[in-house]
């Protein structure tokens, strides 16, 4: 049973609602990669407003033109763990800002008291089964 206490790494990056990769969102290909190199967790999460490089404000407001909205993913794991992890996000991250953190997690428990990463028996998880979000 893995367990996620203690010292960690959070790394935060910042994207359009529209980015993609090969035709899909780029926050799910960065979540589905996540989650394909055993990092403890990943969570998107939708901005209303907001600016980067460009200067433009993107925002949800009604009467605004805007539909592409700020996207933040964050990822939580070891510092080893999340460093293996940012070669990937290079190749993806196109456009965009990627910062890391120190931070300390206090409590990691999956549902129902199930180990985080797999099963205790070993066996793979079949999709959508005891997904959890940071």
């Amino acid at each position: 049973m893995t367990r996620l206490t203690g010292s960690a790494l959070r790394v935060t990056i910042f994207i359009g609602e529209n980015d993609t990769w090969h035709h899909k969102p780029l926050y799910a290909e960065i979540v589905h990669r996540a989650h394909a190199a055993g990092l403890a967790g990943a969570s998107v999460f939708r901005g209303v407003e907001g600016f980067g490089a460009s200067s433009l404000i993107h925002t949800s407001r009604l009467l605004s033109m805007s539909e592409d909205l700020p996207v933040a993913v964050i990822v939580v794991d070891t510092e080893e763990h999340v460093r293996a992890f940012l070669p990937q996000l290079d190749e993806l991250v196109t456009e965009g800002l990627v910062i890391l953190d120190d931070c300390e997690v206090i409590r990691y428990v999956g549902r129902d008291g199930a180990p985080p990463r797999g099963r205790a028996d070993g066996a793979q998880r079949a999709p959508g089964e005891g997904e959890n979000s940071l």
